[in-house]
């Protein structure tokens, strides 16, 4: 038998036109080797399910699908259109399909569907059901999932497939003998994804139900049997499953339009629900077999019956004639209906040509129609809908009601009570939405089992089980890497972007990072992963947020959403300027952990010592945006009683959380958020991996970003992967950061651009020698050392002194040496940003110097200038 896991390399996706043939993970077989692998199913299952299936690889291929199916010339779109037409399709109805397909493919559409069935993007991780217990929940597959998919809808069984690719069951699909679009579907959908792990839960066996031996063994093996039907041929599917093997049972239905009097009248009424019969001849579920009237006066009944055949027979004629046996049961109820008008029980209206049918009856009970345009026409007064319609509720499932606003939302009450599933208006009960319940249920949950797993405070720290196991790594896609002053380019489609964060940009204005409403929960339920990892406990830390907010920043919002998912105790005070009040404060609320940037929270301890000091009630501090000097750590632990500072998280406005922190991480390792992004360390000048332990380039992949794209890109960091395993018992990637590149780089909580220090050194001091920028901490304050530094011989203005007579560089001053310098002043009026770090924030020392061109640092492999050398990184 042939490996689930190892697909032919190239798949055939051509059916051939024989009987005989089937697709079976990856290669085409015939019906004695489809049968010798039946028999070895549950081998076949075993190996199939033993590695996890991400859901963000079937996205990935469907999306490819929905792109190609998108393009009427594509070699997939003829073939396919070919193969409905060979089915007996008609041209509206195969292009219907067709579009159809595209829409409910597209990776929008699927996404939706998985976070509103299973909750996320990624259902199958056993994540912490709640953050204050170990207890971990998770969507992991039924199994082994038999698809009876049905012989008039051609989508429907492949459909149907990939939601069981989306649980991440193997699926084997049974077809009809006769027609082969299934197969090519699928064997396309598996030829568009590169890991091969969609061919591996793929089979497709197209035979007739009369061949009862095979569906025996395909039953007997299965995990859940997912099967259409009329009612005989549901209970034939039954009677084959074995106890305990779950039957989804997508069973015949009734739909009806229910109209009020002040509606039936509605031209456009009238239209719509005409529209909804021939759209597929009523052959859908939703199609309406049945038009309700809130009346008991049979004129009435009688008069829009008349009225409504006149609207039936303007519509364009059906594509295709009803088959022989279809015709003989529209003849028997259309004659049967003309007998009981000699009883005054029917008026039949019916097109000459037998087209349509429009049959009143005065009875109320809801009565199935032959399909093929043929509608009854009853009354059922709004008193008696629970009494006619709840006998029937097995079978119950669109009602469009025609009504007014309030009619509308009383009788949508009453119909769901009486056990109808869907309620929409008159011409749209065929349209669906994204991520909408099938048959009053979650077709991923029907094919998906909730586990759950409960431990002890062993795993106190832990959020996700799997992160101790391994990582689900992927592939980043085949795009060149974006840096980070090209940005913008990966806002080419913002039509998804919700939410918008302000994040430094390439020439110096403000930028927006763009994301939607479920990137941003999704990003904060990871944050909140991260911050449990690195120490935080939400049963008993009495938490205070100081990050700063406002201005379209998200360091305050995000940990308060942090915060939020962990259910933790906070006090969300945000970064205030009366440092004392905030020390105060903290004390009041007896808030033992504090989230904030490094330099507001020594603020709040230097200017609260007082307080901070007696109190000693702070154990907790949780800092990001910017490094903390270890010295000024020492202070806190040896003053105040500190007990653990670490990283709240490693991350950027624009890329979202990247990294986070465990106990056993040193001041720059972290865990990479492997649920999230994919991270690549490329070389420092090409494009391709960094040497072992050698310090590259950080490049991020967003796994599934639907605000924006984020592929591939430059985050502006140095780093290194961190080689064996992490004492923690995490296998999940560690990566060391290494400082800044590039010319964007951040100092006192800004994004400061070294573009911006080229121009305002040739605009304001006309110089046009090298420039090189130098990031410093002060050992003896809570500031960063920021110094311009000019090739001496090529500047000519006054930067602060010449050089010294032996070649030294003479220090330009600083801000707070008593006067500003006036090569400090110029830089500052010539750039805001820097201005607002330097005077406003007070978070950084700005000074200039003048050095020979020897003396400035370069690469060591191709002589290159450095432009900013942060030394920073060099003292952690």
């Amino acid at each position: 038998m042939t490996s689930p896991t190892t697909p032919d390399a190239t798949p055939d996706t051509t059916p051939d036109a024989t009987p005989d043939r089937h697709y079976w993970q990856g290669s085409w077989v015939d019906d004695t080797e489809a049968g010798r692998r039946l028999a070895e199913l549950d081998t076949c299952a075993t190996e199939a399910l033993a590695v996890p299936l991400s859901p963000l690889t079937v996205l990935a291929a469907c999306d490819r699908l929905a792109g190609v199916l998108a393009d009427p010339a594509s070699e997939q779109h003829r073939r396919l259109a070919r193969l409905l037409d060979e089915s007996g399709v008609g041209p509206a109805e195969r292009e219907r399909t067709l579009h159809d397909l595209t829409e409910a493919l597209g990776r929008e559409a699927l996404e939706t569907k998985v976070t509103r069935e299973l909750g996320g993007i990624d259902p199958g991780r056993l994540a912490r059901f709640d953050f204050r217990r170990e207890i971990f929940e998770g969507w992991l597959p039924v199994g082994l999932l038999v698809h009876i998919a049905p012989g008039n809808a051609p989508a429907a069984g492949a459909l149907s497939v990939v939601e069981g690719l989306l649980a991440g069951n193997l699926n084997i699909v049974k077809t009809s003998g006769g027609s082969r679009f299934t197969h090519a579907l699928l064997a396309d959908l598996a030829a568009l994804d590169p890991t091969g792990a969609i061919a591996a839960r793929t089979v497709v066996l197209g035979f007739p139900s009369s061949r009862t031996d095979w569906l025996a063994r395909l039953c007997g093996a299965a995990d859940a049997v997912a099967a259409w039907g009329g009612e005989e041929a549901v209970n034939a599917i039954a009677a084959l499953t074995p106890p305990g093997c779950r039957l989804v049972d997508w069973g015949p239905k009734l739909s009806f339009a229910y109209l009020t009097a002040d509606a039936w009248s509605d031209p456009e009424v009238l239209a719509g629900i005409a529209q909804d019969i021939c759209r597929l001849e009523q052959q859908a579920c939703a199609s309406p077999q049945v038009i309700y009237l809130d009346t008991e006066d049979q004129d009435r009944l009688f008069a829009f019956a008349e009225r409504f055949a006149a609207v039936l027979a303007a519509r364009p004629p059906a594509a295709a004639e009803p088959e022989l046996l279809e015709s003989a049961e529209i003849t028997n109820t259309v004659l049967v209906a003309r007998l009981e008008e000699h009883l005054g029980l029917t008026k039949v209206h019916a097109d000459p040509a037998a087209r349509w049918h429009v049959l009143a009856d005065t009875r109320v009970a809801l009565r199935a129609s032959p399909l093929h345009r043929t509608v009854w026409v009853k009354p059922l007064p709004r008193k008696r809908i629970g009494e006619v319609l709840r006998p029937m509720r097995r079978y119950l499932q669109t009602a469009g009601i025609g009504a007014s606003r309030r009619d509308t939302a009383e009788l949508a009450g009453a119909v769901l009570a009486a056990g109808v599933q869907r309620v929409t208006v008159p011409g749209r009960m065929l349209d669906s939405y994204d991520g909408e319940p099938h048959d009053g249920v979650y077709a991923l949950q029907r094919y998906s089992r909730r586990v759950d797993v409960q431990l002890d405070a062993r795993f106190a720290s832990d959020a996700c089980l799997d992160d101790l196991v391994g990582a689900r790594e992927l592939a980043p896609p085949p795009v060149p890497v974006t840096a980070k002053t090209d940005f913008e380019q990966l806002q080419g489609d913002l039509g998804r972007a919700e939410v918008f964060f302000r994040s430094g940009g390439s020439s110096g204005a403000p930028k927006l990072s763009a994301f939607s409403w479920d990137d941003y929960h999704e990003h904060m339920r990871h944050g909140a992963e991260g911050v449990l990892a690195a120490g935080f406990d939400p049963r008993t830390d009495r938490a205070m947020n100081l990050f700063f907010g406002g201005q379209l920043y998200g360091g305050f919002l995000s940990f308060y959403s942090v915060l939020e998912n962990l259910r933790a105790v906070q006090f969300p005070m945000a970064a205030q300027d009366d440092h004392a009040a905030v020390a105060r404060s903290i004390v009041e609320h007896r808030v033992d952990t504090l989230f904030g940037m490094p330099n507001y929270l020594l603020r709040v301890f230097t200017e609260g010592a007082v307080v901070l000091r007696g109190y000693r009630g702070v154990r907790k501090l949780f800092y990001g945006g910017e490094h903390f000097p270890e010295r000024q750590q020492t202070w806190l632990r040896e003053e105040f009683g500190v007990e653990l500072i670490r990283s709240a998280a490693y991350g950027s406005v624009d890329a979202g959380p990247l990294g986070y922190q465990c106990p056993d991480a040193g001041g720059r390792v972290h865990h990479l958020f492997s649920g999230l992004q994919t991270l690549e360390i490329l070389d420092l000048e090409e494009d391709r991996p960094a040497d072992p332990g050698e310090a590259g380039r950080l490049v991020f992949t967003a796994h599934s970003r639907r605000g924006q794209r984020l592929d591939r890109y430059e985050i502006g960091d140095l780093g290194r992967w961190v080689d064996g395993a992490c004492p923690c018992g995490r296998r999940t990637p560690r990566f060391e950061l290494l400082g800044r590149f590039g010319d964007i780089f951040r100092s006192g909580s800004h994004f400061l651009n070294y573009r911006r220090f080229v121009l305002a050194a040739e605009e304001r001091l006309d110089h046009h020698g090298a420039l090189q920028l130098l990031l410093d901490e002060d050992e003896h304050s809570a500031r960063e050392t920021l110094t311009v530094r000019l090739e001496a011989d090529r500047s000519h203005s006054d930067a602060g002194g010449d050089p010294r007579p032996d070649g030294r560089p003479r220090p330009g001053g600083g801000l707070g040496a008593g006067e500003q310098p006036d090569a400090v002043r110029e830089f500052l009026d010539a750039y805001p940003d820097l201005a607002a770090a330097v005077v406003r924030d007070r978070l950084v020392e700005l000074s200039v110097e003048h050095a020979p061109a020897e003396d400035f640092e370069r690469t060591a492999a191709s002589g290159k200038l450095l432009a900013v050398v942060d030394r920073r990184a060099r003292n952690r």
